[in-house]
């Protein structure tokens, strides 16, 4: 099974966010600011090897917590 952000996912988060495509574990790429975005909506799509591929997909709800105030 391989895991991937849908289509659905901007380039603006997929730039914040890396999902390896093996485990689908889920790092942060860039620097999260409260102040500018609260929280995020990940689609993130699992696709098999199979023919055809059967996929499956889920939304990954992302809370940012404003630690400096």
């Amino acid at each position: 099974i391989y895991y991937s952000f849908s289509n659905a996912v901007s380039e603006k988060i997929q730039d914040l966010f890396k999902i390896d495509e093996k485990s689908g574990e889920i790092r942060t790429a860039g620097e999260l600011d409260f102040e500018d975005t609260q929280s995020y909506d990940l689609e993130i799509e699992a696709k098999d090897q199979g023919w055809p591929p059967l996929s499956g997909h889920c939304r990954v709800e992302l809370e940012v917590l404003d630690v400096n105030d």
